[in-house]
């Protein structure tokens, strides 16, 4: 079975109510005493606003009109008052919520990567890694924000509109019904805006990590862009992408701030209709002022959060749309977890038995046809044979980076499918025909065969890969950097720290995938003796690049088509007329009666 990972069926996620329960489900419990300290302090700050509106009447009429002098600095005081504990509530709330925002950003950053360290390989086959982390890094605040627009929306905006709406309601109920003549045809629009901008802000994401990934890719990649004067095509290819991803952010911007016009003219007419009517109330009623300067101030303070409010659609769903992106991942399954009764694997011989394997890469034709063959036990079994062949995959299906459709794989008689991955990956020590280092010095890398490796023993394995002079060589030995994938360094210098790494891991099974092919022939012959040493008392599977690495092998699996097409040791195969490892010995034999490189 290929080790294609999928997503699960899920509940619908497409309502923004969807989101916001499962944000919640998920990040609430461990924030639920920051939260309740933030909401205490945005109900501070709503209380506060209110009051602000409520003691305008006091002020005009008591100051201006009745001219209490005893009342003013009673007044005044507590105008000061309110504002002050608004300045600290706003300040408390703000820090609370952004303290409890990068957590969640920090928790879900981690969940991501350890989720997306479970999938297969075959997951990163169909998702580029680029565009992947480009596509993280543009989404993951999505569910911060989700969280803390609906505390702030809530807890502040809702609240002090319904505190100011309760002052405007006590001081003039017909100045208010005016007011409340805006609110269906203002929320029918913003209703529709937000439909519009759901699609629109999804594939803005999509866009956006489009031009990031291939901007990665063109970095990662600019030896071989100045090689081929690859700039213009390149610049052209990104151009299109950008092109297109700045009409998305243009349209995204008008459905965005189409509401501005919106909300605009409905409060100007609901404003003016207030006016007049308060107007014609002093002029002709013989009202006092203080009511409707009351009523105009908590009118206008309740039109910052007003409008916040007939936003918060608006900007929920976009910050819906990335938040549902982030789930799409975190829901797609391993389709390559440890059965439920899988064992801790025992290896001791460590024999290996490919049983009538057969693979195919997706919905291709099968790589590997009925593949069988073994790997005695402490000896070195080679792969050899024309380009295609299956000879790679043959050893991408013993550490189970993919499952085979049919067949099996024993270690020791132990079906590798009834085993934990852990414990089998922990058996094994893999060198790959392209190596590569991590950010981080030269000892952090090889260490990462083994965390416990002491120094000594890094040292060792480094000697072992004919590597520990060239790092003495470097400005802080094994304490430098090698900079991103080992930019620092030579192909050939990168290949033999990551044989150091496998070294020291110091497992019982090699996987050695043409380990020697970014060597130079004298680095090779060094590296070739170290190995040799290493293999001793190991099983080992190696694919052959050089025949230097063949003639020493037990025994030689030459293939052809996904199949076993010879097998022996070099001197028998190269002795058979006709056959395919004689013709290809012959092929590579140079003049001087070494060997070449096999293509």
């Amino acid at each position: 079975m290929d080790a294609q990972d999928s997503q699960p069926r899920k509940p619908d996620m497409d309502s923004i109510s969807a989101v916001l329960k499962r944000v919640i489900a998920e990040n609430g419990r461990q924030h639920v005493g920051g939260y309740a300290f933030a909401i205490v302090c945005l109900l501070t700050v709503a209380l506060t606003t209110a009051f602000t509106a409520w003691i305008m009447e006091a002020v005009i009429n008591e100051a201006f009109a009745n001219r209490r002098a005893d009342l003013v600095w009673i007044i005044c005081g507590s105008i000061f008052a309110a504002f002050v504990l608004r300045g600290f509530a706003g300040y408390g709330q703000a820090v609370t919520l952004s303290r409890i925002g990068n957590n969640i950003v920090a928790r879900y950053q981690l969940r991501l990567f350890s989720h997306l360290m479970s999938l297969s390989i075959g997951y990163f086959s169909e998702a580029r890694s680029a565009r992947l982390a480009a596509q993280i890094n543009e989404n993951i605040n999505g569910i911060r924000d989700v969280l803390n627009m609906t505390i702030t929306s809530l807890a502040r905006d809702l609240v002090t509109l319904i505190a100011l709406l309760g002052v405007m309601l006590y001081q003039d109920i017909v100045l208010s019904l005016i007011v409340f003549t805006v609110a269906p045809p203002l929320f029918l629009g913003l209703r529709y805006i937000s439909r519009r901008l759901r699609s629109a802000t999804k594939e803005s994401v999509i866009l956006n990590s489009h031009v990031l990934g291939a901007i990665q890719e063109a970095v990662q990649g600019i030896a071989i862009v100045k090689a081929f004067t690859m700039e213009k095509q390149l610049e052209n290819k990104i151009q299109s992408n950008i092109d297109a991803a700045e009409g998305r952010a243009n349209r995204i911007a008008r459905l965005s701030e189409r509401n501005g016009p919106l909300t605009e003219s409905l409060a100007g007419l609901s404003i003016a209709g207030v006016m007049a009517y308060a107007a014609y109330q002093a002029i002709y009623g013989g009202v006092l002022p203080g009511a409707f300067f009351s009523f105009v101030t908590a009118l206008l303070l309740a039109y910052e959060p007003a409008k916040r409010l007939a936003r918060l659609q608006v900007f929920m769903e976009r910050a819906a749309v990335n938040a549902r992106m982030i789930y799409e991942i975190l829901d797609t399954l391993p389709n390559q977890r440890d059965k439920l009764d899988a064992k801790q694997i025992s290896v001791g011989e460590a024999k290996i038995e490919f049983r009538n394997v057969t693979f195919a890469y997706g919905s291709n034709e099968p790589v590997l046809r009925k593949l069988s063959f073994v790997a005695e036990g402490g000896k070195t079994t080679a792969l050899v044979g024309p380009s295609g062949a299956g000879k790679s995959t043959v050893i991408t299906l013993v550490p189970r980076f993919y499952d085979p459709a049919e067949g099996e794989i024993l270690i020791d008689g132990q079906n590798i499918a009834d085993v934990t991955k852990s414990s089998l990956r922990q058996k094994l020590a893999y060198v790959s025909q392209q190596p590569y280092l991590f950010e981080g010095t030269i000892r952090d890398n090889i260490r990462y065969g083994r965390p416990e490796a002491t120094d000594a023993e890094i040292e060792d394995a480094a000697r072992l890969a004919n590597a520990h002079d060239f790092i003495l060589a470097q400005p802080q030995g094994y304490d430098t950097p090698v900079g991103e994938n080992g930019v620092t360094l030579s192909g050939g210098q990168r290949q033999r720290l990551s044989i150091a790494r496998a070294l020291v891991r110091n497992a019982p099974i090699l996987l050695l995938d043409e380990a020697t092919s970014a060597l130079d022939t004298e680095s090779e012959a060094a590296v070739q003796q170290a190995l040799d040493a290493a293999m001793n008392g190991r099983t080992v599977i190696v694919i052959a690049h050089r025949l230097s690495t063949v003639v020493n092998a037990d025994k030689i699996i030459v293939m052809q088509g996904g199949e076993v097409a010879e097998e022996g040791t070099h001197e028998s195969l190269a002795q058979q007329p006709g056959g395919l490892y004689a013709r290809l010995n012959n092929l590579q034999a140079a003049p001087n009666g070494q060997h070449s490189s096999q293509e």
